[in-house]
């Protein structure tokens, strides 16, 4: 295989025997990212959001990588990823559960040091009564809904929570949290609607710190930053706002390998429902990644993928297990079975594949599969 069939970034993949397709992940420039985002908040603390397997990366390496330039703070989604991750860090590193407890969950929770982040009364209760059961004070994190009415204690459930933490109970409150709803949107007024309304929250519950700031809150100034941002999506080189130009690194590149290539005549109909017909004699080439492993099916006839820096469009729908694309720009012979193409890489960010299939960066990260030859570096 050719060497340099990977482009700019050919020395960072080491080619391996029957492979269909190399997820490569750039610890060092996620290293690079959470610095430049660390040092964006300083004094303020910089923690990490690494849930979903950091985003499809590896949650472990990933997650060690942050440890090593100093991140502390861990969020994840779910109890289940707590567990999974806690072996993996040192004894100082905290996890915070974002989605709170399942009943059961608790008493496993706080022997193992994992810190819910509890989001109404009902947890609240739960978290209360296995401290009680555990003769001692247990950690946690209050979240607040300021606007995005998905997570956190309503406006409703604040007097109450407030009364039963004037109570004395036995829950260690280390910070109180929201969460932005478009923060991506420098201009958008949801963001200081939410900003007034932490501010309130903080008036009915004073003497906590507060953590708020995302991936984007950290763009918005200082106001947002609390004591502790939780940027995600910014550490994985997705962009953080919208438009403009991306401040942070590629951390992704993924090439996918030839399974076939041939040519068509003028009419040959393409793919699942013959969605797309030739209009002239057509080379094509069939590539080893369908929507199961992260190419959206609505990439077909609108997504692209690259072969030294040449876009080659893909034709027809997205199968389950693979893609075809048009490789009439190429001259004969270019590629054939194993040669690479690019999805995701110098040619081709996530936001221009989040673009062309009609989503976002983060359900094309957290997509990709398990099927690739992973490769870190």
């Amino acid at each position: 295989m050719d060497s340099d069939i990977l482009g700019s970034r050919a020395r960072t993949v080491t080619i391996t025997q029957g492979a269909t397709g190399y997820l490569t992940i750039d610890l060092a420039a996620l290293g690079r990212n959470y610095l430049k985002l660390a040092s964006m908040l300083a004094p303020v603390r910089a923690g990490a959001v690494v849930k979903a397997d950091a985003y499809g990366l590896g949650a472990e390496r990933v997650a060690q990588t942050l440890y090593d330039q100093g991140c502390r703070h861990f969020f994840v989604a779910q109890f289940v990823e707590a567990v999974r991750l806690r072996p993996a860090l040192a004894e100082d590193a905290q996890i915070f559960v974002l989605n709170g407890l399942q009943p059961g969950n608790e008493v496993a929770c706080a022997e193992s040091g994992i810190i819910p982040v509890l989001n109404s009364l009902a947890q609240w209760r739960q978290w209360s009564a296995t401290a009680r059961l555990l003769t001692r004070s247990l950690p946690a994190v209050l979240q607040f809904d300021t606007g995005m009415s998905r997570l956190g204690f309503p406006w409703e459930e604040r007097a109450e929570l407030a009364a039963v933490i004037g109570d004395g109970a036995n829950v260690e409150i280390l910070f109180i949290m929201s969460h932005l709803a478009c923060a991506d949107e420098l201009d958008s007024g949801q963001n200081g609607d939410q900003l007034a309304e932490m501010a309130r929250i903080a008036d009915e519950f004073p003497g906590f710190d507060i953590c708020f700031a995302n991936s984007g809150g950290v763009f918005l100034g200082d106001a947002y930053h609390g004591v502790l941002a939780r940027p995600g999506i910014a550490l994985y080189g997705g962009a953080p706002n919208a438009g403009g130009t991306n401040p942070m690194e590629p951390v992704v590149r993924l090439d996918v390998a030839v399974v076939q290539t041939r040519t068509v005549p003028s009419g040959a109909r393409i793919g699942y429902g013959g969605a797309h017909v030739t209009r002239r004699e057509t080379r094509l080439a069939t590539i080893a990644a369908g929507y199961a492993d992260g190419l959206p099916r609505s990439l077909g006839d609108c997504g692209a993928v690259y072969h030294k820096g040449i876009r080659l469009p893909i034709v027809g729908r997205v199968s389950m297990d693979s893609a075809t694309v048009d490789i009439t720009a190429l001259p004969e012979g270019a590629l054939r079975l194993g040669s690479l193409v690019e999805v995701l890489g110098p040619n081709q960010t996530l936001e221009d594949v989040a673009g062309a299939a009609g989503t976002i960066s983060y359900e094309i990260l957290t997509g990709l599969g398990d099927r690739y030859d992973r490769q870190y570096c």
